[in-house]
């Protein structure tokens, strides 16, 4: 099950997410859900069906895990190609 704890060990593809921040005004705001992953990028499908790429390292994101729970994950954090991120330790705060 996924949560707060073990999120970065669990696949992002699926989950609802929300750009909460940006150092570049075009990518916030944008909302909808991951249907991939790359190092350095996510896509997001918004509610019409279209698709956005956005780096990882400028958008602080908001998470919406199926338990409906809400996350927040600045975007540096997980630069990483999914595979990676899954077996990198992570320092708890």
């Amino acid at each position: 099950m996924i949560n707060p704890q073990n999120i970065f060990r669990h696949e992002f593809i699926g989950l609802q997410v929300e750009v909460a921040d940006s150092s570049h005004e075009g990518f916030k705001e944008i909302k909808g859900k991951i249907v991939d992953e790359t190092k350095n990028t996510i896509k997001i499908e918004d509610d019409e069906g279209n698709e956005k790429i956005i780096p990882k390292k400028v958008v602080t994101l908001h998470f919406n895990l199926p338990d409906g729970t809400k996350i927040e994950i600045d975007g540096k954090i997980i630069v990483a190609r999914p595979e990676d991120r899954i077996k990198k330790r992570f320092r708890k705060h």
